[in-house]
């Protein structure tokens, strides 16, 4: 009995212990990947754990237009599990690669790339 309740406090602080140290994946985005939408005001990312804003965030570039940045505001949202990217005006028709990296407690950086297209 003593050792079945030993080798479970264990497995449990093994399972803690890993989830404190999980990296930050992206888990949704709003436009999706690869959808074709009208303008958006914001593009919203939401993450699989808590971001640390220093040290997270992201760029929107059109790659047909040699990767020319686009001007827009990115924030950590309130909760720290989601990103804000709010462009500086309408995006024009064309497809746009949003590029995000993030970091959370385990001080591990993720990245990614996403693309849509505004119709």
């Amino acid at each position: 009995m003593t050792r079945t309740l030993a080798a479970l406090a264990g497995l449990s602080a093994l399972a803690l212990a890993s989830q404190a140290f999980a990296h930050a994946h992206l888990a949704s985005s709003d436009p999706a990947a690869n959808a074709k939408v009208a303008s958006p005001k914001a593009i919203t990312l939401r993450f699989s754990e808590k971001l640390n804003p220093q040290f997270s965030g992201a760029s929107l570039t059109m790659p047909q237009m040699a990767n020319m940045a686009e001007p827009a505001k990115v924030a950590v949202s309130d909760d720290r599990l989601g990103m804000v990217i709010t462009p500086n005006a309408a995006l024009p028709s064309g497809v746009h690669k949003i590029s995000w990296h993030a970091v959370a407690a385990d001080t591990h950086r993720s990245q990614g790339d996403l693309i849509f297209t505004v119709r």
